[in-house]
């Protein structure tokens, strides 16, 4: 569980404004891992397997493009795996006002 503290000297609604800015922050993060996830899928549609084997068993010599399409995919994963634990931080927040 993540805590955040705020300390204000004045009744300026700053709790509000930190809320609204983290959650707007989740919001962009969902919308990106939405779009990694359909890069992702379309990956995994094209080759027939899950991003998992993809992973293990292949290599840059195993796609249609090369090294090109092996790193588009293989940072998409990346990307979605950052973005992912963004996302788990944030939500954990809890907020405790002085």
């Amino acid at each position: 569980m993540i805590k955040l503290h705020i300390q204000s000297d004045k009744e300026d609604g700053v709790i509000d404004i930190i809320r609204a800015a983290i959650s707007a922050e989740i919001k962009r993060l969902e919308i990106g891992l939405d779009k990694t996830n359909k890069h992702i899928e379309k990956f995994e549609t094209e080759y027939n397997v899950t991003s998992e084997v993809f992973q293990k068993e292949f290599s840059a010599e195993n796609l249609k493009k090369g090294d090109q399409e092996y790193i588009e995919w293989a940072g998409e994963l990346k990307i979605r795996e950052k973005i992912t634990k963004d996302l788990r931080k944030l939500k954990e927040i809890e907020y405790v006002a002085h």
